[in-house]
């Protein structure tokens, strides 16, 4: 059954909010990328096993069309810690981990020296990742102003890049976290972690990224219903550039429990959050060849990667679904269901998925597909997985997918490209601040509905590259 999806109208409006209301700091214009501990390691975490794991993202042992590559290259160059840090039982005054003057009590036998952690991500062109409002000993008593301070007064003195705030303390004041990192003049790139119980508006996004679910697990079930919990975001425009609706790391290789995502379902999983511009971090051991090999073909697509990357208004959402319902681990969902994310230059990406028990025989017309404009019906195609052109597709594909299975496509106006996409330049590894919000189609006659001087600017910008483009 079709779907509402938004309108054109729909589609550039949200591209514009984005760009009036989104924060306007250069980080993360793109969906960020990187490596959080908590799934591999839990509380069994120290600064030699995040060093490790620093030393496997750069390595180039592996290629990607025959030119050696790491995951740094590919994009993933951040590598956060997540919990496990801190001197259970150290505090004062009744806090768990904060002294009397609101300083926060590092685990030193854990985490020996911080400044060598990330001055060793530096060297090697990475991001470092720290974590606050601890589950493990979680704060219970009233947070004081001078426990932000503190903690971001240590954040700062060991030159972490980006910070993971959990939702389990009592430090839950974003908007102070915010205030005081920008005063610390050090570029951060900020996820809010309060599982979907603190989320943006069309006027207020003091973070770069926000969960938009509870925590995820390696089952197919819970993969699905933290994906969906994207949606409302996505149509309403509260995902966008600098303000990214994030379902949860990814569970690629991250055992939990004896339970374990098949290679099929890790593939679905990547494809899906690559389709919704969720940020991608990954959690399994980088340093586990045998892992790493088996998952290289997914990580490193870089086509996949791309369409999560590019922005052209509309962050990507269900179009299609089953009518009849399937229950998978608990979780109720479509039987099958189409998602599709423009990404410029007249292509929209497409993720059809089968969330079935058995195998299915799925079609897509190219003319259900929103924002696709193909004259005549004909269009290209092309497949992501495959990385490859289909040339014998005629208005409607059609595949057999095994159970939990998906294809991911880009359709195009016969006369568009199907290249690269352009991938936003890299310094010392990491990606670099986009010049705009990305180029909307149609930017020129978006130009009339937008009031706000910096929105015409980005748009003004986008339109000439998009000129430039065709």
């Amino acid at each position: 059954v079709a779907m509402r999806v938004p309108s054109l109208l729909a589609v550039l409006t949200a591209g514009l909010h984005g760009a009036a209301f989104a924060r306007e700091d250069g980080i993360a214009r793109t969906p960020p990328m990187g490596w959080r501990s908590w799934n591999l390691f839990r509380e069994h975490v120290n600064q030699s096993t995040i060093e490790r794991i620093m030393d496997g993202m750069v390595d180039r042992s592996r290629k990607v069309d025959g030119v050696a590559t790491s995951l740094c290259d590919l994009g993933y160059c951040d590598v956060g810690l997540d919990d496990a840090w801190q001197a259970c039982g150290e505090g004062a005054k009744g806090y768990w981990y904060h002294d009397a003057e609101g300083r926060p009590k590092v685990d030193t036998s854990k985490f020996p020296d911080l400044r060598a952690m990330t001055s060793k991500a530096h060297r090697l062109g990475l991001g470092a990742g720290w974590y606050a409002n601890n589950c493990i000993c979680m704060e219970q008593r009233n947070a004081t102003p001078a426990m932000y301070e503190q903690d971001v007064s240590l954040f700062t003195e060991a030159q972490f890049d980006s910070i993971k705030i959990d939702g389990c303390g009592t430090q839950r004041d974003v908007d102070m976290w915010m205030r005081l990192f920008e005063s610390s003049g050090r570029k951060v790139t900020v996820e809010n972690c309060h599982w979907g119980l603190t989320v943006p508006t069309e006027t207020w996004c003091p973070w770069h990224m926000y969960r938009t679910s509870y925590d995820i697990r390696p089952s197919y079930g819970i993969v699905v219903r933290n994906l969906l919990s994207t949606v409302h975001f996505a149509k309403s425009g509260l995902s966008r550039p600098g303000c990214w609706a994030y379902p949860d790391m990814l569970e690629l290789g991250s055992p939990w429990d004896d339970a374990k995502l098949t290679l099929t379902e890790s593939r679905s999983h990547f494809g899906a959050w690559c389709i919704v511009s969720s940020p991608l971090t990954l959690s399994h051991d980088v340093q586990d060849d045998a892992v790493m090999d088996e998952l290289w073909p997914i990580i490193a697509n870089k086509e996949a990667i791309e369409i999560n990357q590019a922005w052209a208004g509309h962050s990507g959402s269900p179009f299609k679904e089953s009518t009849a319902n399937v229950t998978i681990e608990g979780q109720e969902m479509p039987a099958w269901q189409y998602f599709y994310k423009p990404i410029g230059g007249g292509r929209v990406a497409v993720l059809m998925m089968n969330h079935g028990k058995a195998e299915q025989r799925l079609s897509l017309d190219a003319r259900d597909v929103p924002g696709l404009e193909c004259g005549g019906g004909h269009c290209s195609w092309r497949d992501v997985w495959a990385r490859k052109d289909l040339p014998k597709v005629r208005g409607v594909f059609s595949t057999t997918l095994p159970s939990h299975d998906s294809a991911f496509l880009v359709l195009a106006p016969s006369q568009a490209s199907h290249g690269a996409l352009r991938a936003t330049p890299r310094v010392r590894g990491k990606r670099a601040p986009a010049a705009t919000l990305g180029v909307v189609d149609a930017a020129a006659w978006a130009l009339a509905f937008c009031a706000r001087a910096t929105c015409v600017a980005q748009l003004g910008a986008a339109t000439a590259a998009w000129r430039s483009s065709v």
